[in-house]
C-alpha cells in the first residue's frame, strides 16, 4: 500500500455547525467498541481464511484444518475465538460438528472488505 502524505489544516477553525450535526448522530462509546472488537476478530489472517471459507459452505474442524493446511487443534482454537465473538455458530451431526457464519451480515461485512482490497490492488 502506497503511503500518502498527511494533508492538515493551516489554520485552527472550529466548525460548529458540522460539530453539532455529527454529535447529534454518532452512536454511544459502547457500540462503537464492540464494533471495534469485531473488526480486532477479523484482524488474524487464519480467522478471515476461516470466514471466507464459511462464506462458501459450512465445513467441520477437519474440512478447515485439511483446507487451510493447519492442525485440527489451531483451528478449533480460531473457531472458539470466533464462536465467542459470534461470528460462527456451529451444529452437531451425529459425531460432527459443522460451523458456519452465524449470520448474512458477517458474510456481507467480509464480502464488503475483501471487494475494497481487491478494488485497491486493482487500482
Amino acid at each position: 500500500m502506497k503511503r500518502e502524505p498527511l494533508e492538515v489544516c493551516e489554520i485552527s477553525v472550529i466548525h460548529e455547525d458540522v460539530l453539532a450535526r455529527v454529535k447529534e448522530k454518532m452512536p454511544n462509546e459502547e457500540p462503537v467498541y464492540e464494533v471495534s472488537e469485531l473488526f480486532k476478530v477479523f484482524g488474524d489472517s487464519t480467522r478471515a481464511r476461516i470466514i471466507c471459507a464459511l462464506n462458501i459452505e459450512e465445513m467441520c474442524v477437519c474440512d478447515l484444518a485439511a483446507l487451510l493446511g493447519m492442525s485440527q487443534s489451531a483451528i478449533s482454537h480460531q473457531l472458539r475465538l470466533l464462536k465467542v465473538s459470534r461470528i460462527v455458530k456451529s451444529r452437531k451431526q451425529g459425531r460432527v460438528v459443522y460451523y458456519s457464519l452465524d449470520d448474512a451480515h458477517i458474510g456481507q461485512i467480509f464480502a464488503m472488505a475483501f471487494d475494497h482490497v481487491m478494488e485497491e490492488m486493482e487500482g
